[in-house]
């Protein structure tokens, strides 16, 4: 699903963060404290609540539009679930034209400021205060899975109570841990810089930063802070870490810095366990963040009247002086402007709007402990655009109270606005209440400069005397100061009065800050440059981009390996299920065909009995048949025997013949009865030698199918081995194709990368240069009025010598003609007077000569000292180039490493991986051929039980195991075939065989 447009509140949880009212009837007095590439903050007070607070005005259209709506949302989203002493309160968002309005709590300043305001580092116990608030801070976000990542003294604010507040959340991280480019330069922890290449970092991260920041707070800038901020970054990242000076500093101090500063994260000490550091824990005064706060706001007022001061006396210039000195006034006001040091107070020229030099505003404030306006590409490598400026302002949520010791209006002023409250240092309205009565000078010059936006020009009107007269629009004032128009104020009073009105007429509307005019106009100055932003907002999309390229890949080649391990495991678990069911197919076989063999074996029994009883029936048939003929036969011949012997009686003949009869039936009784016992006894042994041959034939067939699955069986697991194999290669070879793409990858984003720093340090280097042509550009230009005044210094001098010569000439002359007498008196005054011609000839030679060898030697050393300070820039710039090409290299050739390494890693795994396989295999192998010998075995044992118990019970039945295995005169049916006429004739069992030959 798309994103929703910027600015769209159709969500009902984005509409949830912004505030419904308009925010311009809800705010008023309006005075811009801060400038960065995300807007501007402001003061304001509430008209609901008479509240003061502070507004971060960021817009969201342009480039990048949908990032900076996201980033506003982050922010808000961040800030509204925070609740403690130590971070900045959240007051509301409201949206107007485009443009989101945070609403926070307002603070004087920042650590950065009041550095920037004493020139000087602050002392131990004012930095342990600094970091016993941030440490409690940090340990309260890092306690809900947060991470600043953005920690330095331009994001560290001090309220008017001297609480320590952390501000600037728009680099943030809400999860933890977080593996993003964000941060400031000079202040990133090397994990974050190598985040995309090593993985996550935490919350030590904010740690680090504030080991950074101390030494920013005790040498007045981070370390490699004068070299650009691409080469800053691999510093960072690959050298060891920075140190303090161990004679300047306490033990203490010393070893809570390093702590901070550890280079493996793992050894680093959370936040909260440098709570009970003994740095932080030692005794100091409660008061001194009061203290050092009271000092700082006693500084900015020094500063703001030394600048107030200098333009009045710019202004209030003689109105008697001729065409060409109103000239020479105008020029040294373009000496000031320019920043010439030698026209002003060090101080006036540090703090002035338009000062030569490194201008010191981080991406939070413009103390010197941020990036230099020469190094501007490197500002802010936040996380987001609108993080790179004035979070010292933004901290802003400073509470309402009257400037002490303000400047009181010259009596001239007229007395109706002796009561009005000025415009604090560093405030500049969106009217004309931006301009400050205390002190005036800055916004004037400011003015002058054509940074005061058309509304200034039109609030402030000329007005008839005799009332009290404003001065014209301040975008007039340079044009009328330079057609000679000063003239107009022509007395004092009238030129502090028309400053005064200048400045005055915004109403009381005055609120404390330890800012200076210049910390904010050189914000302003900073933001035009807007090329340097862009250079580095670019570098962080560029790696934020290369990071969810990489991201997007790993991701892609994550999804592609699970769905290739699911098709693959897919495939298996199909040949799986087919072995299953192949196996359950050649069971229910084995089954059905055990089944039918026991129906056919039950049949052949019962057939083979059928048969041997009908072939034993036949014979009793035939033997009765041949008996009764026998027995017809044996009583024939034994009547025609007995009638032979007529000597016999007859009855006894009777007798004998049935006493013969007699005997012979019970013969035949007896062999009747002897023929059924061996029928049954040879039918029972033909039966038993059927069954046992049957058993036989069953434990054969059994065997054979035991045999048929296990080889079923091995020919699956070879079948499911050789896919295993297979599937291996498969998974190596999208292995190897998906690490070659990722490795590809990366090296194109590394390439592209140090391209990118290569051309943005040529670009700083050029840029640089160019500076440096304009300073000595401007130099040329101010060298003849250097030399001019070094001239009149001269001519003045010479003056003097004239004028003292000429005095002791005079007293000389006097004390001669004293003691000269009057005669000789004309001849003495001519002498004396040749011999003051020539020394004053001799000194106007002197002073000719004096000016050609001043002319001479400011030309040499100017052209000599330009000279040096290229040569010495060039070195410097081509210093941090070759760093810069080492460094890269260093990073290509430790990428190249980390790749190889992971080749070979991924081939030590696919070996691992390929041996646990073969293994795995080898092992099932051998199980199987474990089991299949053991279920022979036990098949083998079965069988010969059953045989056993089969001959044992035969044996008991009567029958010998010899007359069992011997082989049956009967046919047995094949195991297939038919039953029927496979039984022999029993012809030989006939009677006539029956019984032997006399035996009757």
């Amino acid at each position: 699903m798309p994103s929703a447009r910027p600015g769209s509140l159709k969500d009902p949880e984005i509409a949830d963060l912004f505030n419904k009212h308009d925010p311009e009837k809800i705010f008023e007095d309006l005075r811009e404290i801060g400038h960065g590439s995300f807007g501007a903050v402001y003061y304001a007070r509430c008209n609901l609540t008479k509240e003061i607070v502070a507004i971060k005005k960021m817009s969201y259209t342009g480039k990048q539009s949908q990032e900076k709506w996201q980033d506003i949302l982050k922010e808000i989203r961040f800030l509204r679930q925070l609740n403690h002493p130590n971070t900045i309160e959240y007051k509301g968002c409201y949206l107007r034209e485009s443009t989101a309005w945070l609403v926070m709590e307002y603070c004087v300043g920042s650590a950065s400021d009041i550095i920037e305001v004493h020139k000087k580092p602050l002392h131990e116990d004012e930095i342990a205060a600094i970091c016993l608030g941030v440490l409690s801070g940090l340990s309260y976000l890092h306690s809900l899975g947060r991470i600043h990542r953005d920690i330095k003294a331009g994001n560290i604010l001090l309220t008017d109570n001297g609480v320590v507040k952390l501000a600037d959340f728009g680099s943030a991280a809400i999860k933890c841990p977080a593996n993003s480019f964000v941060g400031t330069p000079y202040w990133m922890a090397p994990e974050v810089i190598l985040a995309m290449d090593e993985g996550q970092y935490d919350g030590k991260v904010d740690v680090w930063s504030l080991g950074i920041t101390c030494i920013e707070l005790a040498e007045r800038k981070p370390p490699y802070f004068n070299m650009n901020a691409m080469s800053a970054l691999y510093h960072i990242a690959q050298n060891e870490s920075p140190t303090l000076p161990k004679n300047d500093w306490s033990d203490a101090f010393c070893s809570f810095v390093e702590l901070c500063l550890k280079k493996m994260p793992a050894e680093r000490p959370s936040s909260a366990k440098l709570l009970t550091h003994a740095y932080v824990t030692r005794p100091r005064s409660d008061t001194v963040l009061l203290e050092l706060i009271a000092r700082t706001k006693s500084a900015v007022r020094e500063l703001d009247n030394l600048n107030y001061r200098k333009m009045k006396k710019i202004l209030m210039v003689d109105t008697c002086e001729t065409e060409s000195a109103v000239g020479d006034a105008d020029d040294q006001q373009d000496d000031h402007a320019g920043g010439d040091s030698s026209k002003s107070n060090s101080i006036t020229s540090e703090h002035s709007i338009h000062s030569v030099g490194v201008s010191a505003a981080s991406s939070q404030s413009s103390s010197s402990n941020s990036i230099p306006a020469a190094a501007q590409n490197h500002h802010h490598i936040a996380a987001h655009h609108h993080q790179q400026a004035a979070s010292a302002a933004v901290a802003a949520a400073m509470h309402h109270h009257h400037h002490p010791h303000q400047q009181q209006p010259p009596p001239s002023w007229p007395s109706g606005q002796q009561n009005q409250v000025v415009v604090p240092p560093g405030a500049v309205s969106r009217n004309s209440s931006r301009h400050r009565n205390r002190p005036p000078l800055p916004n004037i010059m400011h003015s002058m400069n054509n940074n005061v936006t058309p509304t200034n020009s039109a609030s402030v009107v000329p007005a008839p005397a005799p009332a009290p007269v404003p001065p014209p629009p301040i975008s007039v004032m340079p044009h009328l100061n330079a057609m000679g128009h000063v003239g107009s104020f022509a007395s004092s009073a009238s030129s502090q009065q028309a400053i005064s009105n200048a400045v005055n007429d915004h109403g009381p509307n005055n609120f404390a800050t330890i800012r200076t005019t210049s910390i904010v106009t050189k914000q302003q100055k900073e933001h035009m440059q807007e090329e340097m932003h862009e250079q580095m907002s670019g570098y962080k999309r560029m790696r934020r981009e290369h990071q969810a390229h990489l991201l997007k890949l790993e991701e892609k080649c994550k999804v592609d390996m699970e769905a290739h391990k699911t098709a693959l495991d897919k495939e298996y678990d199909t040949l799986l299920h087919n072995f299953t069911r192949d196996l359950e197919r050649l069971e229910t076989k084995h089954q059905q065909d055990v089944e039918r063999r026991a129906k056919q074996t039950s049949a052949a029994e019962k057939k083979l009995h059928k048969e041997i009883t009908l072939k034993q029936e036949g014979d009793r048939k035939v033997y009765d048949l041949n008996r009764k003929k026998e027995y017809k036969a044996n009583k024939e011949r034994w009547k025609r025997e007995l009638s032979m012997d007529e000597s016999t009686p007859k009855r006894q003949r009777d007798l004998t013949l049935q006493s013969q009869k007699d005997n012979l039936k019970q013969h035949e009784a007896q062999e009747e009865q002897r023929m059924l016992q061996a029928q049954k006894q040879y039918i029972e042994l033909e039966m038993r030698k059927f069954k046992r041959k049957r058993m036989i034939m069953q434990h054969e067939h059994e065997d054979q199918q035991l045999r048929d699955e296990l080889g079923k069986k091995e020919q699956q697991l070879e079948q499911a081995h050789a896919m295993l194999l297979k599937h291996h290669e498969k998974t190596q070879e999208l292995e190897y194709r998906q690490q070659k793409s990722v490795h590809q990858l990366r090296e194109e984003q590394i390439n592209k990368q140090h391209d990118t720093e290569l051309h943005n340090q040529k670009d700083y280097m050029d840029r640089i240069k160019k500076e440096l042509v304009r300073k000595h550009a401007v130099e040329l230009r101010q060298q003849p009025k250097s030399l001019k005044q070094k001239e009149l210094q001269i001519r003045k001098q010479f003056r003097e010598t004239c004028k003292t010569q000429t005095k002791q000439y005079k007293r000389y002359k006097a004390q001669v003609l004293q003691t000269t007498p009057k005669e000789q008196q004309k001849e003495v005054i001519k002498q004396l007077k040749e011999e003051k011609h020539r020394k004053l000839t001799l000194l106007g030679e002197q002073y000719e000569q004096s000016i050609a060898d001043m002319f001479q030697s400011q030309s040499y050393k100017l052209d000599e000292s330009q000279v040096i300070e290229c040569q010495r820039t060039h070195e410097q710039l081509e210093y941090e180039l070759e760093m810069l090409t080492a460094y890269q290299n260093k990073n290509k050739k430790q990428a190249q490493e980390q790749r190889d390494r992971e080749r070979r890693e991924l081939e030590n795994r696919v070996s691992v991986r390929r041996g646990l396989l073969e293994n795995k295999m080898d092992a099932e192998l051998q199980q199987f051929n474990q089991e299949r010998a053991e279920r022979l075995r036990m098949k083998h044992e079965k069988h010969t039980k059953e045989l056993q118990a089969f001959d044992n019970e035969s044996i008991a039945l009567g029958f010998s195991t010899l007359s069992l295995i011997e082989v049956s005169r009967e046919a047995y049916a094949d195991e297939e075939g038919s039953l029927s006429g496979s039984m022999i004739s029993l012809a030989h069992s006939n009677s006539s065989t029956s019984f032997p030959a006399g035996s009757l």
